[in-house]
């Protein structure tokens, strides 16, 4: 009665387990709708490189998706450098796509630039800045220290990629052992390496949240690790999506912790013998005794099945609740990230999951491998990890190419971004530990078929523990009779341990240690801005040889410079391909009369559905400063350009010729 009690208190704590995994997770992917990768400025008030009359009292930014903002998010310099801003932007109106900050009364004539840096939906800092003039333009000398770019400090950088690398690999070791144990191997979890390996993934994974959630902060806002623990950052970045679902994930764990006991608790304990019933003769012969038996062992075999049902259905419960839990704990990091935001939002947010589900089962898996391995297991429980790791990598192909073609857009951002060839690295070392778990395969095949080799380690001799007198009262032969027995199963652990299984063991090993390397090209993904969106201006600049500076068009003060920028689509419209001319005049500091001309490969002028043109001065981490153009037929474009320093900048013509179909050629120019 007191077991049947304490297995029905045991359901209902799964139960509710459950019923807050449930609701956790309903919370998180609440509220996940479309949304574009990455925010980009749409509009201004003042607008761009406009010239008012008067001073205007605010400006106002309006982005592409909604953003969070900081006290310092929008800033607006005067010609001589000075802060004019009243601090503290704000939403306007309540709209989350905004942001508005006040501009200080009294400001004379000349060109102010703006620089802003804010966070978009997908949690990635976004920067920027533009100009406008009141009155009239003039030069301006504002300091590229005063401009607040979207680049984070080094060390705090360094410190939160780690802690995100932490956070993955604490899951997949987490959900992984937990998996393996519910499915291949349920004794394991009376092992004490077993136990260690759940509670490292749990700290872990603790640790890493709590570092993520303090350098959240300083990490947008690019500022010194020292404030890392100022709660006014802290409540900022609970406000915005990562902070909530970093908050969700703190208190997932403390579901999980509830799980973990369960877990050892229960599933730890072997199910009781049923105790021997004494044989009785009662004089039918030995017919009689062979039926009688039959009957007898057929009884037994009911009752054992009856006594192990409780241990059957609390296992089913831990699988459902692990389930939950793992997709919960997933969730945290997919409703936070790429997936949340860009296109099939609604398809890439489950395919995000089982990424990550599949991820954590089978390099989790691997190291709860390990030890099953070391704890001499039979080929049976690598035979059922085997099955699971290969529906695993089935899983994880499926949706790696969807997240691939999502995030890159076209073949050439392969190579052409940050993204892309951090993608070809992590497929490079997938396929690495694919070839490594071909191997292992080969080493599960002779173990199986090597059953005398199997019956061989069973029955190694094992040297007899020595006997500690209980009456012993001398704590040092106490202690040096406990560490001999120690020493005495170890080394039987070690012979267990065949050339067949040191075989598989190493190779197991190599695997997981190349499955570290791809969580921390993993991270390194999560942080890069998708292909797709990708800047190419930004990776035109950094890709640039060192002699492109010496190449590009040398133009002197006051004259007319021309570029051409060659561009490429891969579309198959006609548009898709051809040359992009910009005409800078009199390409000097200050407004410069630009015109842009589209023509197609065959030299006549071509119209697209959209074309954007910026300027960027990298030395001193100035713009993009984007151009308002003016249509002037078919394929011709004019505006007007503030250019406020000399230096060697960078021109990018961004064309899309088709709904899917764009690319941003970039030329370096230099003015004095």
């Amino acid at each position: 009665m007191q077991t049947a009690g304490l297995e029905k208190a045991s359901h209902r704590r799964i139960a509710g387990v459950l019923g807050m995994l449930g609701a956790l997770l309903a919370l998180m992917l609440a509220g996940a709708g479309p949304a574009s990768a990455h925010a980009t400025l749409d509009s201004t008030d003042p607008r761009q490189n406009a010239v008012v009359a008067t001073a205007p009292q605010a400006v106002t930014l309006t982005f592409s998706e909604a953003v969070s903002l900081s006290s310092d998010s929008v800033r607006v310099l005067d010609p001589a450098g000075r802060a004019v801003d009243t601090g503290n932007p704000a939403h306007a109106d309540g709209r989350g796509n905004t942001a508005r900050v006040g501009l200080k009364s009294g400001l004379a004539n000349g060109t102010y630039t703006v620089a802003w840096r804010a966070v978009s939906e997908d949690s990635h800092p976004v920067g920027g800045a533009f100009t406008f003039s009141i009155g009239a333009p003039s030069d301006t000398s504002v300091s590229a220290t005063a401009l607040q770019g979207a680049k984070a400090d080094g060390l705090v950088a360094a410190l939160y990629g780690t802690g995100r690398t932490v956070a993955y690999a604490a899951f997949a070791l987490l959900a992984g052992v937990a998996a393996f144990v519910l499915i291949c191997w349920p004794a394991g979890t009376a092992r004490r390496p077993v136990q260690r390996l759940l509670m490292t993934g749990w700290t872990a994974l603790l640790v890493s949240t709590v570092a993520v959630l303090l350098l959240r902060g300083p990490y947008e806002r690019g500022s010194g690790v020292g404030q890392a623990f100022d709660l006014t950052l802290v409540r900022a970045t609970l406000d915005e999506r990562i902070g909530t679902a970093l908050a969700a994930r703190l208190l997932l764990l403390a579901a999980s912790g509830v799980f973990l006991s369960l877990l050892v608790g229960q599933l730890g304990q072997p199910p009781r013998p049923l105790p021997a019933k004494p044989v009785e003769d009662d004089g039918h012969g030995v017919e009689g005794e062979d039926a009688e038996d039959t009957e007898a062992a057929e009884l037994r075999e009911l009752e054992q099945r009856a006594a192990e049902r409780p241990q059957r259905e609390t296992r089913l419960g831990l699988g459902v609740a692990g389930l939950v839990l793992t997709v919960a704990l997933a969730a945290t990091w997919v409703g936070a990230d790429h997936a949340s935001v860009g296109i099939q939002v609604w398809l890439a947010l489950p395919f995000g999951i089982l990424h990550l589900i599949a991820m954590a089962l089978w390099l989790g898996g691997l190291a709860a491998l390990l030890v099953a391995l070391r704890e001499g297991v039979g080929a049976e429980v690598v035979d059922r990890f085997s099955r699971i790791a290969f529906g695993s990598v089935a899983v994880l192909a499926g949706t790696g190419i969807y997240q691939s073609w999502r995030g890159l857009g076209s073949w050439g951002a392969l190579t052409g971004t940050e993204y892309g060839r951090l993608l070809l690295v992590k497929s490079g070392c997938v396929v690495v530990m694919l070839g490594v778990a071909w191997i292992s395969r080969s080493w599960l095949a002779r173990l199986r078929s090597a059953p005398a080799e199997a019956a061989e380690v069973e029955r190694a001799e094992v040297p007899e523990p020595v006997a500690v007198a209980a009456h012993s009262e001398d704590p040092v032969r106490q202690a040096q009779l406990a560490r001999q027995n120690a020493a005495r199963e170890s080394a039987g652990r070690e012979r267990g341990l065949t050339p067949t299984r040191a075989g598989l063991r190493r190779s197991v090993l190599v695997e997981a240690l190349v499955a570290v390397a791809v969580l921390v090209v993993t991270t390194m993904l999560t942080n890069s801005p998708p292909g797709r969106v990708a800047s190419e201006v930004t990776a035109g600049t950094a890709a640039a040889a060192p002699g492109a500076a010496a190449a590009a068009p040398q133009t002197e003060p006051g004259r007319t410079v021309e570029l051409k920028l060659p561009y490429d689509t891969k579309g198959r419209t006609p548009n898709a391909k051809g040359t992009a001319t910009v005409t800078l005049n009199p390409a000097r500091t200050g407004p410069n009369e630009v015109k842009l001309a589209l023509d197609g490969a065959d030299g006549q002028p071509v119209d697209v559905p959209e074309v954007q043109l910026a300027f960027t001065l990298p030395d001193r981490d100035l713009g993009p400063l984007p151009v308002a153009l003016t249509p002037e037929g078919t394929g011709r474009w004019s505006g007007t350009a503030q250019l406020p320093l000399a230096g060697n900048w960078v021109v990018s013509v961004q064309v899309r010729s088709s709904d899917i179909d764009q690319t941003t050629p970039t030329q370096q120019f230099k003015i004095g």
